[in-house]
């Protein structure tokens, strides 16, 4: 089992930038993939960005390709998510999602079925 605690959500302007941390307790973090994922008011929960066992390979979702980066440090047991150029269109509760993995190298899902482990999630606001 793993637990996750979000943190590093606020309020923001278009063009700003955030950064948030998702810090894990129990057993093998560097066992799991860790995903970020977000939902807006009235829409699905969707995947922002992933992140395999080391480390090694990130995906992201278009919407937020070249401007979030996802990363990791085991040794802290921390996943990370810094966001920049923040829009307006970003504005969710943000969620970080733990999937165990046989073996590294094995891309994060972007399907949130395949996660067991869920933070309780952390409110980013973007304002034009």
């Amino acid at each position: 089992q793993v637990q996750l605690v979000e943190s590093g959500g606020g309020l923001a302007q278009a063009g700003d930038s955030l950064r948030l941390s998702c810090v894990a307790s129990g057993r093998s973090f560097s066992n799991y993939n860790i995903a970020w994922f977000r939902q807006a008011p009235g829409k699905e929960r969707e995947f922002v960005a992933g992140i395999t066992r080391s480390g090694g390979i990130s995906t992201y979702a278009d919407s937020v390709k070249g401007r979030f980066d996802c990363s990791r440090d085991n040794a802290k047991n921390t996943l990370y998510l810094q966001m920049d150029i923040l829009k307006p269109e970003d504005t969710a509760v943000y969620y970080c999602a733990a999937d165990f993995v046989v073996a590294d190298g094995i891309y994060a899902s972007r399907s949130s079925g395949r996660y067991d482990h869920w933070g309780q999630g952390t409110q980013v606001t973007v304002s034009s």
